[in-house]
């Protein structure tokens, strides 16, 4: 697949199963995030692969913070089977650093910017996944039970497999609505 094709074609697919990456897609998917801008060279990310094995775990903690955080019923109830939408999951952070010419939010884009480039390098080897945030990436307990710092963010949670159905999702955007010229 070549970066146009890749470009024009990738998408989210929320429907993902096994096989997830193997090792040496996982490889370079982690390559590829480490490959974004990066002003000031702080290198703003840290990540968390959460296997197959890991899942379950991922969602005790899940479970944890919204019983602890009083989250609606709904929440509760899914909480545990969230991480097993997908065989893996990346867990993208922006973990700040106070930087005098680097603000937050630069930090916070690079990190970005990581997740993106792990989806794009799932999907040129024909994997597929999804970004997603919500409560869990906002949860101070969730934070606090993976080590971060309060002011470190999850910038996402990063699905990976292999679609189970292929849709091709319509253009939802047309470029002049978007950009204009100076």
């Amino acid at each position: 697949m070549d970066a146009i094709e890749l470009l024009m074609t990738r998408q989210s697919d929320s429907n993902l199963s096994f096989p997830g990456p193997t090792e040496s897609q996982l490889e370079i998917i982690k390559k590829a995030a480490l490959k974004v801008p990066d002003h000031g060279g702080l290198a703003p990310w840290k990540f968390i692969v959460v296997n197959e094995d890991a899942r379950d775990k991922l969602g005790e903690i899940y479970h944890k913070a919204a019983v602890e955080e009083e989250q609606n019923e709904r929440t509760v109830s899914r909480a545990k089977d969230l991480p097993h939408r997908a065989p893996m999951m990346i867990i993208a952070i922006s973990p700040y650093q106070d930087h005098p010419k680097v603000p937050r939010v630069e930090q916070i884009e690079s990190a970005a910017c990581a997740c993106f480039a792990m989806q794009q390098a799932a999907f040129a080897q024909r994997l597929s996944g999804v970004w997603r945030t919500g409560y869990f990436a906002q949860s101070p307990a969730v934070k606090r039970e993976l080590g971060l710092d309060e002011k470190d963010e999850i910038v996402g949670y990063l699905y990976l497999g292999t679609p189970t159905i292929q849709c091709t999702k319509p253009v939802r955007h047309e470029p002049n609505s978007f950009f204009t010229e100076l």
